[in-house]
């Protein structure tokens, strides 16, 4: 199909102009969207991870308070020391306030006190401080005796209430940190006030722990939250950059149809002043020029016949100029595209023998679709005209019809083996004014593309040089209601 000569670039060097100016949204919004939701996406995955850390090691320090004050008030009840409680009984130092008997069952609650808290599950060491910070028990030996001064145990001392630290090594400001074992990851430091009937805190039990099973949780719950957030920040960012896309696309669209719409504009315009002020002088021209070739008696000169040529393309200039800037006008019809195609083949037939052009119809399937008869028949009249021109030295031309998308689209394919099109030829094809044809206007093609979009269809055009061009035509299948009433209509 062809396509030789710009008439001129009125609306690409508009349309390139916007470009220029235009901003690309997909663009920004794919790089700043990506910052954004990656930064929410990796603040929320850090909070959320320290608030289960918080959470877990606040639960497990408070359920190990619960147990050690539990066992201090099993051990004073087995051994029947009274209205005591564990906090008084730790010191020993406050045995000699005692009768030797009493003595014997503190010593033996302590003992026992002591030896639960030794053995607590997961235990790395154990310290029991007096009010004055001195150490009265620990796991590890070497500690009992010394005092321990740390910011930790003094607010513990002061508020009452347990104080919960993680650690993943040994502080070396923490004197107390002396494990017979070392810790291999995340250890727990526990402070557990033990108050006496006064609710002042007498002693203080202060348990590191490495929990493997609550480890193995946590390290369970990070994959859990990083996972989830990767996801959900992904489909975030996707969903939204689909819409953003699709937005975009719809504002390129739009963007585009306004410079057409300008330029159709302006074709109106120049049509009008065309129309008033060349119809009528070629009028008076081609007239002048019949004149003077009847008033010779033998054969006119040539360049009569030249003059009514020229006058006569020029009058098909303004006929096409007309006809391309007025609105697009018709109902809607119920269309059979095979029986047009058909049709218009027909009309052709001796401008395609003339032209040693064969031409080959395949209807693989067909459907009634929704269109304009009239204007369809004005597509197919350009698309085969433009094929006849581009094929000098013949060719075949071929037209196939199919139903395609499970019924609900119909395509009509029209190819030639002309000479094609360049990249740059095919890029500008649906270009106003633009054409390849020694004398075209340019637009033919535009009118094609208008008449599709006004029937929600759409057109297409692919080519490559010496190898033909292939125009494919999509239609909207018309539903059973539309051809129902086409059919009433008839």
């Amino acid at each position: 199909m062809c396509v030789a000569f710009d008439l001129s670039k009125l609306t690409p060097w508009r349309d390139e102009k916007l470009s220029s100016r235009s901003f690309n949204l997909l663009r920004w919004f794919s790089l700043i969207s990506l910052v954004i939701v990656g930064t929410v996406a990796v603040g929320l995955g850090i909070i959320s991870t320290q608030f289960v850390v918080k959470e877990s090691i606040e639960r497990d320090a408070m359920l190990t308070a619960q147990f050690i004050r539990a066992i201090g008030a099993t051990e004073i009840r087995h051994h029947g020391l009274g209205n005591m409680v564990m906090s008084e009984v730790i010191d020993p130092r406050n045995d000699k306030n005692y009768s030797q008997a009493v003595a014997e069952k503190r010593q033996r609650a302590r003992s026992e006190f002591f030896d639960h808290i030794a053995n607590l599950p997961d235990a790395l060491l154990a310290n029991i401080y007096a009010a004055d910070h001195v150490v009265i028990w620990s796991s590890n030996p070497s500690l009992i005796g010394q005092t321990i001064i740390n910011q930790d145990l003094d607010k513990a001392f002061a508020t009452r209430e347990s104080v919960v630290s993680s650690y993943n090594h040994a502080d070396e400001s923490h004197a107390e940190q002396q494990f017979p074992h070392a810790p291999q990851e995340l250890f727990i430091e526990n402070y557990v006030p033990m108050l006496d009937h006064n609710g002042s805190v007498v002693t203080m039990v202060e348990v590191y722990k490495e929990p493997q099973d609550l480890i193995a949780r946590l390290q369970r719950g990070y994959r859990v939250i990083w996972i989830s957030t990767a996801i959900g920040g992904a489909l975030i960012y996707f969903g939204l950059f689909w819409i953003v896309r699709r937005a975009a696309i719809l504002l390129d669209s739009q963007r585009q149809q306004l410079v057409s719409n300008e330029s159709f504009v302006a074709l109106g315009e120049m049509s009008s002043a065309l129309a008033h002020s060349l119809r009528n002088p070629l009028a008076t021209i081609r007239s002048s020029a019949e004149l003077a070739q009847e008033m010779y008696d033998g054969k006119p000169p040539k360049n009569l016949a030249d003059i009514i040529g020229q006058v006569d393309r020029m009058s098909n200039w303004v006929r096409d100029l007309l006809i391309s800037s007025r609105p697009l006008s018709g109902e809607i019809e119920v269309v059979d595209p095979a029986a047009v195609l058909k049709d218009c083949l027909s009309s052709f037939e001796l401008q395609l023998r003339q032209a040693n052009i064969q031409a080959e119809i395949t209807i693989d399937s067909s459907a009634f679709v929704v269109s304009h008869r009239m204007m369809l028949r004005q597509v197919l009249n350009s698309l085969i005209s433009n094929a006849i021109e581009a094929m000098l030295k013949g060719g075949v031309l071929r037209a196939k019809v199919e139903v395609v998308e499970l019924g609900r689209r119909l395509t009509l394919t029209v190819s030639d083996s002309g000479k094609g099109m360049s990249r740059q030829q095919e890029l500008m094809a649906f270009k106003p004014f633009y054409t390849t044809k020694q004398g075209g206007l340019g637009v033919g093609l535009v009118m094609a593309k208008r008449i599709m979009e006004r029937f929600g269809g759409k057109i297409s055009l692919s080519s490559k040089e010496q190898h033909g061009t292939t125009v494919v035509l999509d239609f909207k299948v018309a539903s059973q209601g539309q051809q129902h009433r086409a059919a009433e209509a008839a």
